[in-house]
Parts: structure tokens; sequence; C-alpha cells
């Protein structure tokens, strides 16, 4: 939100502050998810093609939704996949959805893209009646995810098609044998956050076929798929794996040894001759699990 201050013109300090935005800390978290995501987005895109080919629709949907896009990993897909569409990207965070619609006009489908915010545990402003809904790694985020099912279900049209999409977990960079003097470190950062990852999002990796045939769907396909980028393939894998362990040592740092945070903080440094930006053997390897439902 933006709050905007009366004039003090005749105040110089107030009107420098007035001219010079200072972004906040939570500006800067934005700005710093924003960043991950459509690194996540560069990296992943290869993927994300392959799951919407393989989406088992009946015939061209004319209106997707995505439901918690982020900064538009998913719409773009989407709108790649199906050229007649148009998307309605809903998230929360209005940050995001502006680097969406920057990104919308700078590749020229503008006009095929709304962007609402909304948060989707609450109610759902005018999304319409889409043929195809697409959450991606979204849902595990809600209080109460099974009420969220149940309103896909009420705002697809009939016989429209649900995608759900669930990290199988998060992805990891390094060989099981890295770093030098301390392998599996990265295994033992995961090890440490796991406990708060259950208990901040306990639905993170939930098997949603069974949720979602309880909320009136028709499960037509499950399938899980592996994802391995090799660096060497993509300039934003080092970038990634940068961002990626960055936000697990703030996580985990309380919960490591010395020499295993000292360790993480020679890969972090981006300047440092362990860097993570100058190895060779970086891939991003994970797994997804791919619902596709429909509403009979």
């Amino acid at each position: 939100m933006t709050h905007t201050s009366p004039r003090t013109d005749h105040d110089p300090a107030h009107a420098h502050a007035h001219h010079t935005h200072r972004p906040s800390p939570h500006e800067r978290d934005a700005d710093d998810m924003a960043d991950f995501l459509d690194l996540e987005a560069d990296v992943l895109a290869g993927h994300l093609a392959s799951v919407t080919a393989s989406l088992p629709v009946e015939t061209d949907p004319r209106h997707v939704v995505d439901l918690g896009c982020g900064t538009g990993a998913g719409t773009f897909a989407l709108l790649a996949r199906f050229p007649r569409a148009t998307v309605t990207a809903v998230d929360a965070s209005a940050p995001h959805l502006h680097r969406l619609r920057e990104r919308a006009g700078a590749e020229g489908v503008a006009g095929r893209v709304r962007t609402v915010r909304a948060d989707l545990d609450a109610d759902w402003p005018g999304l319409g009646r889409p043929g195809l809904v697409w959450a991606s790694a979204s849902l595990h985020h809600l209080a109460d995810p099974d009420r969220a099912l149940r309103a896909v279900r009420e705002l697809l049209a009939p016989g429209g098609l649900f995608a759900l999409v669930e990290l199988d977990g998060s992805p990891r960079f390094l060989p099981e044998d890295a770093p030098g003097g301390r392998p599996g470190l990265e295994e033992r950062c995961h090890a440490a956050l796991a406990h708060r990852h259950a208990e901040h999002m306990p639905h993170r990796g939930a098997d949603w076929g069974p949720r979602l045939a309880a909320a009136g769907f028709t499960v037509e396909d499950e399938r899980t798929v592996s994802v391995h980028v090799d660096g060497s393939r993509s300039g934003a894998v080092g970038p990634y794996a940068l961002s990626s362990l960055g936000r697990l040592r703030a996580g985990a740092a309380d919960a490591l040894d010395a020499g295993d945070l000292a360790a993480l903080d020679r890969l972090l440094d981006p300047t440092g001759p362990q860097s993570l930006l100058r190895r060779g053997d970086l891939a991003v390897r994970t797994a997804r699990t791919v619902w596709a439902a429909r509403r009979s």
C-alpha cells in the first residue's frame, strides 16, 4: 500500500524526502522475491513448457486463470501454450503483479493479460468463467486449501480443467560430495529447515489427488516430472543457486554448526574463490507433481 503525505513544500527537508523514495524493508523483500521468481522462471522455462503441453485439454481454453501467479512464470507459459487465450493472473503481491505487467508489455502480450490482486484465502473478485485454472506451488501457502479447491470447482466452466502443480521438495544444486571438506552441506541445510516448513506450510508436498476428489473433481491425470538443468545449459543456474542457498542460509543459520556456516558463506561470496558462481558442477535437480482434474 502506498501512503501519500500532505505536501509541505515550505519545508526543504520534507521536500527532499518527498522527491527521494527510499524503499522500505517490505519493498526490498518483495523485490528480492520477485528477482528470485524471475530467475526460477528462466531456469525452469523448458519444464513449464513441457507441463503445459501435456495438459489433457479437450479444446483450447479462451480464458485461463493463474492462481498465485507470482511474477508470471505460469502465466507466460500458458500464453505461449494457448495463443488464443487471455490469462487472468491472480496474486496477493502488488509488486509481483507490477513486474508481471511490465514483462507482458515488453513481450507485446499486455492485451492478453489481466491482473487481479487478491488473497487466495479470501473471496476472489470477478474472475469470470475460465476453461482452465492453473495453480503452481501456490495452494500449499493457504490456511484452508480445501476451501480453495471447492472455490476453483465453482469458478470453472462445466467441463473445465484444473491443473495443480506441487513441489516434491526444494531444488538441489551441488553434488553430494560438495563442498570440499563439508560434503552433504546442502542436505544438512534443508534438514535444518524441514521442521519449520512442516510448521508454517503443513500442506507443502501434499498428495492433492484425494483432496481434489473430495472437492468434486474427477482426476484425469497425475504425473511426477523430474527436472535436471545442467549449469552449462543455462547462465541463470548460478545466480538461481546463489539466491536459493542465500535464502536457505537466512532460515537455517542458527541450526548449523560453525564449520557448515563458514563453508556456506564461502559458497555465497559472489567474488570469492569458492563462490557458487565459479563452480562448473552446478545443476538444478528437483521434481514436481502435476494433477489434471476435470469439473464434470
